[in-house]
């Protein structure tokens, strides 16, 4: 039988029809076949369903119907998810699922429960840390819009209770989403990605008004083209997500340029083994090991809509690389029929540039296999992947009145390469003047600032970086004070082999190099790094960052020092 189903059902939403949205045919039902990448990831969402249900409350009690997070505490968005991806379900000819009686009734205690869990107001909790929150009100929003429209078009009369719950839920959160606050820059525009939603179901002039409230601020994005978080894994795939439906629902064309922007900038981001850069990233992502699988909707549905293959290419390279985990946006991949059409082969993102972000503080290099991060403004300013070896971050510390972590405040381009500077001052401080005598000896009646410095050392550390045909080659050479202790770090991923390296005594997943060249082989892949330097075994400088708990490797020495790296 032929996996393609063919649904037949040509009515359209009928609150539509107020409102202006770019292309009406990627909004509503139509005669269209389902595709089979979105067919294909039903088994997946059938074992989300199921293991929703199983955390599903059944016990009489003030928790009936409720879903709990990990630490066992009953929450809205668990809830409500089992409500997101139960509708996908619902919806999907080759579910288990599909049309279920069962499913929407547990659906509809889930809502019952939800409703519970909404404020008077009109807010949800964020039970880790934000309560009472419009914007986490909005997350939850927004996707039950879709949860809506889905079981909508199934037109059960069993699922007339369940639409009548979300529906109270979406007018009760719309109230307060056109007057609730917020805490960070995305969180505007989920907020209003949410009323328009909305609006496009149960249109309200009061909607639009703060919608246009929010956008009067200006969308905030650099001339890289990255949004003020610089969260590439979470919150600048979403920030694209939510102004495509700004968009869509209140024909807002121009916020598409922002997003066209963002996903140009975007194919630079990206590891040669399909994992995206979050070093730079300004949140709670910063550092971790993610995939593009959250881009594949704004990249999809641009390529779509501007016939754009360099587009095409970046969903085809997330299809090989992510896989299945796209079917975190489902829900947008089923009410979204413009998602349906097809895409070309595309054109493959770059895989050889020297990129430069100034706004982002970033300069990305990549060279086929291997790729390269040099970052600003962080204590971890050089990254290196060989395929599937990782150098997690590239780290330089040293014992200098235990501000020694070192930190470039820029980047600066020089004839052959960048360089990374800091320049550090260590004072002491004499009596104060008698005028500024408290007189009772109490210390933090003398500030430290009233004191006239003296004695004063001083510390400059250049860090020269330069693309080779190999790899990456840094020089460290840090000079001032004399017989400054420092260390440099060489982090990497878990799960590799050493060669050529002595571990650290009584220092867990900690090395020296002392000579030559060390490696690291990790799935068939092999970083060499070196050659090494080890004058002392101090690896806990003080005033240095904690060890991160990967692998390391330290190089160590005393000032002045001089020491070039090779990465390869």
């Amino acid at each position: 039988m032929n996996r393609r189903v063919f649904i037949r059902n040509a009515s359209i939403l009928t609150t539509v029809a107020p409102f202006s949205s770019i292309y009406p045919e990627s909004l509503f039902q139509s005669n269209q076949e389902i595709p089979d990448w979105i067919l294909s990831l039903t088994p997946l969402a059938d074992t989300s369903v199921e293991n929703q249900l199983k955390l599903q409350n059944r016990e009489e009690g003030p928790d009936f119907g409720g879903l709990t997070d990990p630490y066992r505490i009953f929450n809205p968005h668990s809830t409500a998810g089992l409500v997101r991806v139960g509708a996908c379900c619902l919806y999907l000819p080759n579910s288990k699922y599909h049309r279920s009686i069962e499913l929407i009734q547990r659906m509809d205690e889930a809502m019952a429960y939800l409703l519970t869990l909404q404020h008077e107001d009109g807010t949800i909790d964020l039970m880790s840390t934000n309560f009472h929150s419009t914007p986490d009100t909005g997350f939850i929003a927004k996707r039950l819009c879709n949860a809506w429209r889905l079981i909508d078009r199934l037109k059960m009369k069993e699922s007339a209770p369940l639409l009548e719950k979300i529906k109270t839920f979406l007018r009760k959160a719309a109230d307060a989403l056109t007057v609730g606050g917020i805490h960070t820059p995305n969180h505007r525009w989920v907020v209003c990605g949410a009323l328009a939603s909305i609006y496009a179901l149960w249109p309200s002039q009061k909607y639009l008004n703060r919608i246009e409230q929010w956008l009067a601020e200006g969308i905030d994005l650099d001339p890289d083209g990255q949004y003020n978080e610089r969260s590439t894994y979470i919150y600048s795939s979403l920030s694209n997500r939510v102004l495509i439906t700004i968009a869509q629902y209140t024909g807002k064309t121009y916020l598409l340029d922002y997003v066209r922007k963002n996903l140009d900038m975007t194919r630079y981001y990206v590891h040669p083994n399909g994992e995206i850069v979050t070093d730079a990233s300004g949140r709670q992502d910063k550092a971790t090991i993610g995939m593009m699988e959250n881009y594949y909707y704004p990249y999809r549905y641009m390529a779509i809509l501007d016939n754009n293959e360099t587009y095409a290419g970046m969903c085809r390279y997330i299809e090989e690389t992510a896989g299945t985990k796209i079917i975190g946006h489902l829900d947008y991949y089923l009410t979204d029929e413009l998602l349906w059409k097809q895409i070309g082969k595309g054109t493959p993102p770059p895989s050889s540039y020297v990129k430069s972000l100034p706004y982002s503080g970033l300069v990305r290099i990549r060279e086929g296999i291997w790729d390269a991060s040099i970052i600003s403004k962080n204590p971890t300013w050089l990254t290196f992947m060989k395929g599937n070896a990782v150098i997690q971050g590239v780290r330089l510390a040293s014992s200098f009145f235990g501000k020694g972590q070192f930190i470039s405040e820029k980047i600066e381009t020089t004839s052959d390469g960048w360089r990374l500077t800091q320049v550090l001052e260590g004072p002491y401080y004499q009596p104060l003047a008698p005028n500024l005598l408290p007189g009772d000896g109490d210390w933090a009646k003398m500030p430290r600032i009233q004191r006239p410095p003296s004695e004063v050392q001083n510390l400059e550390t250049v860090v020269n970086i330069r693309k080779t045909t190999k790899g990456i080659t840094f020089d460290v050479n840090s000079k001032g004070t004399n017989r400054v202790p420092l260390a440099i770090e060489i982090i990497f991923r878990e799960g590799g082999v050493f060669q050529g390296v002595e571990s650290v005594p009584h220092t867990p997943k900690s090395w020296v190099l002392a000579s030559g060249m060390g490696s690291y082989t990790y799935e068939g892949h092999t970083i060499r790094f070196g050659p090494g330097i080890n004058q002392h075994l101090n690896t806990v400088l003080r005033g240095a960052l904690a060890h991160t708990g990967s692998p390391t490797v330290f190089l160590t020495g005393f000032t002045p020092f001089s020491h070039t790296i090779h990465l390869e």
